[in-house]
């Protein structure tokens, strides 16, 4: 089971879109994905296929990223089983008819809520995550009875071969069909051409607003998932050496590419010294003295953004790093500070190993800065004082995040992953992605007998029982 090389570079045709549209379509019609039996043996195969398929995934993770077989792993393979168990175990109550109060004024009545699926949907993979962001919202469509439409990006494009093989070896078209091509062409034909139940697109925000306008024009649903300028707010009060470790490991992991990943560090003046200090000595821990020789630190996606890249490192006072090599695609580890007035830096998300460091005083400084890139998708608070933790977590509005840890609240599927304003918005995992990928279908049942005669006309002399009964 290699990677076909011939897919990498393949982009798929209008006729074959309209045969998979319709094909889905009719299979969805069919009734065949709404029996829950029929969801969970689909999530089991899709399970069995992250193991049989392992190799073949971890090889085109280090042909895209320069990922060492371990980070692969946790973040883009064993993140989806932990996804995929918890859902099959708790489908059924998921699922399950939700019964809720009716009014007295409507009995002999009852209501209730059905979890139907909505259709044909349509995913949008980045190329950061170019597996786990893809196949994680294909477990929460699946999970809630839809088709799919996948569209791996472009720009990793050994994933993207892989992942249609993969699912090409497991799903008929019908259910799941991968679209190829780069997403500024393949994209406006799929959203603008076909009326997708739900869109779901993980990218960048400049991008999020094309889906978001073409998506308007038949009125389907988005979730976005987004990105923005993720705060580490170290306050003084911190173990100081398990912080910096902390931070080290959650910058660096995937060479700084992930949206979730921290964006700028706020250090309090009175730990900051022995901060950066602790930050450079768990580097070098982690990868050595010449993180470039390390296997087990990735590598920069493609020379365009190498270029994005290493622009910056221009644009204030290098503390530490700065090396680059554009053959290899290799940025090294950098902390950066003094950053000039306007510098694109501070203004677009890094995606890079590249980490800005802005010394503060009090929590008033931080939340003037922080207000300077509004809406992050991720906040970061290290602290062992919990008014402080409130503060911050009350004063800024941010997506979701951590205490005295970095990204790991991505990986627990009984939280909500999203953003929150321009970081994004709709949410999914576990329970949250069943219920992006349904509709909740409101139904009130009343029986024949007794037939309440109040509510038909006439209306004379009635007026005063409806207020009774009503409020």
């Amino acid at each position: 089971m290699g990677i076909n090389i011939g897919l990498i570079k393949r982009m798929t045709t209008s006729a074959d879109i309209q045969s998979c549209y319709q094909a889905q379509q009719n299979y969805f019609r069919s009734g065949i994905t709404r029996p829950v039996a029929f969801r969970k043996e689909q999530l089991r195969k899709l399970g069995k296929a992250l193991t049989e398929w392992e190799p073949q995934i971890l090889t085109a993770l280090n042909s895209d990223l320069g990922k060492h077989a371990y980070e692969a792993y946790a973040s883009e393979i064993g993140i989806l089983k932990t996804e995929l168990n918890h859902t099959i175990r708790s489908l059924e109550a998921w699922e399950r008819t939700e019964y809720v109060p009716t009014p007295l004024v409507h009995w002999p009545s009852s209501s209730y809520i059905l979890k139907d699926p909505l259709g044909v949907v349509l995913i949008i993979g980045p190329w950061n995550y170019p597996f786990m962001l893809l196949i994680g919202p294909l477990i929460s469509a699946l999970a809630a009875g839809n088709c799919a439409f996948i569209k791996p990006s472009n720009q990793a494009p050994a994933t993207a071969a892989l992942v249609e093989q993969m699912l090409k070896a497991i799903f008929p078209e019908e259910y799941v069909c991968t679209i190829q091509g780069p997403g500024a062409l393949v994209g406006p034909e799929l959203i603008m051409k076909y009326r997708f139940d739900h869109i779901f697109f993980t990218g960048s925000a400049s991008v999020g607003k094309e889906v978001m306008r073409m998506a308007a024009e038949h009125l389907s649903p988005v979730t976005l998932e987004l990105g923005g300028k993720s705060p580490v707010i170290v306050d003084k009060d911190v173990n100081v050496s398990v912080a910096a470790k902390r931070v080290a490991w959650g910058k660096l992991w995937n060479a700084g590419q992930t949206c979730v990943g921290a964006d700028y560090l706020m250090l309090h003046e009175d730990i900051a010294d022995e901060f950066i200090q602790k930050y450079i000595h768990w580097v070098k821990h982690f990868y050595g003295e010449d993180p470039s020789q390390s296997s087990s630190y990735g590598r920069i996606i493609n020379q365009k953004r190498f270029d994005v890249l290493s622009s910056y490192l221009e644009q204030g006072t290098l503390l530490f790093g700065g090396q680059t090599d554009a053959a290899q695609r290799y940025i090294s580890p950098t902390l950066i500070t003094d950053i000039r007035v306007g510098a694109a830096i501070m203004q677009e998300e890094i995606f890079g190993p590249i980490l800005p460091v802005i010394r503060y005083r009090d929590k008033e400084q931080v939340l003037t800065e922080v207000a300077k890139h509004p809406y992050p998708l991720s906040c970061y608070v290290f602290t062992k004082n919990h008014e402080t933790e409130a503060f911050y977590h009350t004063n800024i509005r941010f997506g979701g995040g951590g205490v005295n840890i970095l990204l790991i609240h991505l990986a627990n599927p009984d939280l909500p992953f999203e953003g929150v304003g321009t970081s994004g918005m709709g949410n999914y995992h576990g329970k949250y992605g069943f219920e992006t990928f349904s509709h909740r279908k409101s139904i009130m049942r009343t029986s024949f007998f007794p037939d309440i005669p109040v509510r038909y006309a006439p209306f004379k002399n009635k007026l005063k029982l409806a207020k009774w009964f009503m409020g």
